[in-house]
């Protein structure tokens, strides 16, 4: 490839769906210019945006709420793109980390609760990277430089990088599943490397959730495997490769069907016999969303001669739906939220679980702010959402009474 600038966009869809006119960047072809945006986030307003514009006379070419952005930034009677791009992010509301490329320059703004991670990093030739985690940059041979802020417009051009606030009104609120399951273990998110923060979230489940007279710790790989071993080393217990991941197999969460997500557990685990034979092993996984993974794990465990399986999971249940970013958004799919913890051990096939604190978590990220929860979104966990859910806020409280009625 050629050119001087770049940027490019590796995550699943949430809102809006898998069609082909979704696949990002967006490209834009104007008259006058020509844009491209990637965006990592779920805009809580972006039905009510696009209804309006709509109702306006714009002409939308996908499904997905991440262009709505740039219908606003062309729509905007400011004088330059700077302030295009201030005006049109303070309309949007709810989980989003962009990025906007045009012909001489690239911006990068984060939602003014930083929900979404979002870092800059500089190559030895000078420019700049801007990407979700520092791993990416270590990929690369890119120095960090610093984390983007809640409600910060970064501009990169050939005279540098510039930062700038889109808003002053900002509360950092970043989604506490970065931490828990989505980042890779070797990034670090606001100075807190995501590896430590799982091992301390291990030995927190350790204190709060023990198992007498087990032989060993096996973490589900990989995501689970640094809390695994904070379980083991506060515990101990010896942590063993009770299961083995096959490298080349997706992650299930992110299956757009159940029978694809049940049918990758089977094609992405196996059970060690000669190390859970015969063994009381306690389980840990770093969450439990829908329930088909730990079902199948838990019998594979069993069906490989473990005498119990005890499980343990190093976050507290997820009860409610996500709005800012992950593909959560209805109750029905949380296995916690309509079953007790109880009923999931009998479904699970456990002979025991137990969940981490929500209080847990914080402590075990330990982010160095006054924000609330330390700067963590855990409203998966306790229902309490930093924001006002806008599109979003109707059928949450239709849900909602729905269960109650369930109960």
């Amino acid at each position: 490839m050629t050119g001087t600038a770049a940027i490019g966009h590796v995550r699943y869809s949430t809102a809006g769906s898998n069609l082909l006119e979704n696949i990002q960047p967006l490209p834009f072809n104007f008259s006058d210019t020509q844009f491209a945006l990637a965006h990592n986030g779920n805009l809580t307003n972006a039905i009510s945006i696009r209804k309006n514009l709509e109702d306006r006379g714009a002409i939308y070419h996908s499904s997905s709420d991440t262009e709505n952005l740039m219908h606003l930034i062309r729509l905007s009677r400011e004088d330059n793109l700077d302030d295009q791009m201030k005006e049109a992010l303070n309309i949007i509301k709810g989980g989003f980390a962009y990025l906007v490329i045009t012909k001489d320059r690239l911006y990068a703004a984060l939602d003014p609760n930083g929900f979404r991670p979002l870092v800059v990093g500089q190559l030895p030739n000078g420019a700049y990277v801007v990407c979700s985690e520092t791993c990416a940059l270590d990929a690369v041979g890119a120095t960090f430089k610093f984390d983007v802020q809640p409600g910060q417009l970064i501009k990169i051009d050939d005279s540098g990088i510039t930062v700038d606030q889109y808003t002053n009104d900002t509360q950092l609120s970043i989604c506490s599943m970065e931490f828990i399951y989505f980042a890779r273990p070797d990034s670090d998110i606001y100075g807190v490397n995501v590896h430590s923060a799982r091992k301390r979230m291990g030995a927190r489940l350790a204190a709060e959730q023990p198992v007498e007279n087990a032989d060993i710790v096996t973490g589900v790989p990989n995501s689970s495997l640094s809390a695994a071993m904070g379980y083991a080393e506060a515990s101990g217990l010896p942590y063993e490769m009770g299961l083995v991941k096959n490298q080349y197999s997706a992650r299930t969460f992110i299956e757009p069907t159940q029978e694809l997500r049940e049918q990758g557990v089977n094609m992405k685990l196996s059970a060690v016999k000669g190390v859970v034979r015969g063994k009381n092993v306690v389980l840990v996984d770093d969450s439990i969303v829908r329930g088909t993974t730990s079902r199948r794990i838990v019998k594979l465990l069993k069906d490989a001669g473990a005498a119990s399986v005890h499980l343990r999971i190093a976050s507290p249940p997820l009860r409610y739906p996500c709005f800012y970013g992950i593909d959560i958004q209805h109750v029905r799919e949380l296995i916690a939220a309509n079953k007790t913890i109880e009923q999931m051990r009998e479904i699970f096939g456990a002979d025991s679980l137990g969940f981490l604190s929500v209080q847990g978590v914080i402590d075990s990220v330990n982010l160095k702010t006054d924000a609330p929860n330390k700067g963590l979104c855990v409203a998966y966990f306790d229902g309490k959402y930093p924001t006002p859910l806008y599109d979003y806020e109707e059928e949450y409280d239709r849900d909602q009474a729905q269960l109650q009625q369930m109960r």
